[in-house]
């Protein structure tokens, strides 16, 4: 069942009670970490009553919902606009769409998704006729699990560095970082070591500079592993259940 407005506003400040105490056992600012909230199967009044509480940014992992949500653009309480993050895996014939609603996708895996969402954004209808740019970050399955999408952990590293060779070949998309899912067991603790080797080969490409030079997003943690991502440097957690309550998947 859904949260009511001060159900939400309850949730939210345990939450940020974590985010905060986990910031401050690792000596970091509360504001290098940014809270996603993962709106999926959550109605369009949800997002309202989130933004009521200052969401800035919400993750979708279906691009058609995505759409349903935030083709419209949408204002923050800050002022700001709304950003949609594409969380989930996109197939091929979903790219095209989900470069035009979105703001960042996390969970590009493969060159010809490049390739692609290149070409989307280049040809983007703008008033200066320069395309749209797009951030983009790089999921890679760091658990080696067989049931999480992402680049191939002993891959991840060649794959960066067939990026760097093709130069400023992707003028429209920028690379901001990398993705990550915990490790499904229920232990926070079992996700550190995951967490860190993406932290390391976030920080060997972002010393690169070049097309590497806004490489500096980590998107990794969730509600049940999101203190050990934030002492592992993560810059933006994914929390959807726990802000939002339970989904109603039967929608």
């Amino acid at each position: 069942m859904e949260f009511t407005l001060d159900e939400m506003r309850e949730h939210l400040a345990a939450l940020e009670a974590r985010i905060s105490e986990a910031c401050k056992i690792a000596g970091r600012s509360r504001d290098s970490v940014k809270l996603v909230w993962v709106s999926k199967f959550h109605p369009a009044e949800a997002v309202e009553n989130a933004i009521a509480l200052g969401a800035t940014d919400f993750g979708e992992n279906r691009v058609q919902e995505a759409e349903l949500k935030f083709s419209e653009p949408l204002t923050a309480k800050d002022g700001s606009r709304v950003r949609c993050h594409v969380i989930g895996p996109v197939q091929s014939n979903k790219l095209k769409k989900a470069a035009i609603v979105a703001d960042c996708i996390h969970s590009i895996a493969s060159i010809e998704a490049v390739e692609k969402l290149e070409k989307v954004c280049a040809a983007y209808p703008s008033e200066n006729g320069a395309g749209k740019i797009l951030d983009i970050l790089f999921q890679v399955n760091a658990g080696e699990e067989e049931t999480k999408s992402g680049l191939d952990v002993h891959e991840a590293e060649a794959f960066l560095a067939d990026l760097e060779s093709r130069g400023a070949a992707y003028p429209h998309l920028r690379f901001r970082g990398l993705m990550t899912i915990g490790k499904n067991t229920g232990v926070a603790e079992d996700s550190r070591e995951c967490f860190a080797f993406l932290r390391n080969l976030q920080q060997k490409f972002l010393a690169k500079g070049g097309v590497f030079a806004n490489f500096d997003q980590l998107s990794m943690g969730m509600t049940g592993d999101l203190e050990v991502a934030i002492e592992e440097g993560s810059t933006m957690i994914r929390v959807g259940t726990a802000l939002f309550g339970e989904r109603d998947y039967s929608k």
